[in-house]
């Protein structure tokens, strides 16, 4: 199954591959943004209303994380 399609499989229902948002953040296959893009689409998901708190919690980590830069200047 090709990346992209999924990373939309999931965001209809995260849920059906994740236990717990930890989970996600955990992904190897995808990068922080797609990352945010399941967690984001894992709150409007009503079932995971008991897991809102976490999801949030990952949004804001994923969110505070600073790009490291690819190439570093020599000094």
């Amino acid at each position: 199954m090709a990346r992209k399609k999924l990373l939309e499989d999931i965001k209809v229902r995260p849920a059906r591959i994740y236990r717990l948002p930890g989970d996600v953040m955990r992904d190897r296959r995808f990068d922080d943004f797609e990352r945010l893009e399941i967690l984001r689409a894992w709150l409007d998901d009503t079932a995971a209303a008991a897991l809102t708190p976490q999801i949030e919690i990952a949004i804001r980590e994923l969110e505070n994380r600073r790009p490291v830069p690819s190439d570093h200047a020599a000094e």
